[in-house]
C-alpha cells in the first residue's frame, strides 16, 4: 500500500485516482457516440482508444479500491461538448476527450508515487499521442492546461490574442 501512497501522505492520490476514473468512464461513452460517424481506418483508430480506455479504466478501479476507497461509477449518460454529426466533428471529439484524459492523468502523475505514479505517467504518454493523431497537431505540456497558452498579461498572449 505504500508504493501507492501520494507523496505527500494525503488522500491527494485517491483524489485524483477518482478523477482520473470518471474521466476514464466519460471517454469510453464518448468514443461509443463518435464511433459511428468513422470509417475504415479512423474506425479502428476509436475501436482501438475506447479498447484501451477500457482497459485503464478496470485498472483504476482495481486502484482506487487498493487506495480504500470506493471507485466512482460511470453515469448513465454524459453531455458531449458539442454534436457528432460527421467525421470531422467525430475527430475533433476524439481529440477533446484524449486532452482532458491527459488533464487528469497529469494530476494523478503528480500526485502519486512509485508505480501508480509510472502508469499515470504511461496514460498520459498515450492519451497526448492519440490525441495529437486524432487533432493533426500536439501541444508542448500535454496534460499541462497553464502551459498550453502564455498568460493574458504576456506580450506573447497579446500578439497572438490569446487570453485566458
Amino acid at each position: 500500500m505504500t508504493q501507492l501512497a501520494g507523496k505527500d501522505g494525503t488522500d491527494s492520490t485517491l483524489r485524483a485516482a477518482q478523477a482520473a476514473l470518471a474521466a476514464e468512464h466519460a471517454s469510453v461513452y464518448g468514443y461509443g457516440a463518435l464511433g459511428g460517424r468513422l470509417e475504415d481506418g479512423r474506425l479502428r483508430d476509436a475501436t482501438a482508444a475506447s479498447d484501451a480506455h477500457r482497459a485503464r479504466r478496470d485498472a483504476l478501479v482495481r486502484t482506487v479500491r487498493d487506495l480504500g476507497g470506493t471507485p466512482v461509477v460511470a453515469q448513465a449518460a454524459y453531455a458531449l461538448p458539442f454534436a457528432v454529426r460527421d467525421p470531422a466533428s467525430a475527430m475533433r471529439l476524439a481529440a477533446v476527450l484524449e486532452e482532458r484524459v491527459a488533464g487528469v492523468y497529469s494530476d494523478l502523475v503528480r500526485a502519486a508515487g512509485g508505480p501508480l505514479r509510472q502508469d499515470a505517467a504511461g496514460a498520459l504518454r498515450e492519451a497526448a499521442v492519440r490525441a495529437a493523431r486524432w487533432r493533426g497537431t500536439g501541444v508542448a505540456f500535454p496534460g499541462l492546461t497553464e502551459k498550453a497558452a502564455p498568460p493574458e498579461d504576456t506580450a506573447e498572449a497579446g500578439a497572438t490574442g490569446v487570453t485566458h
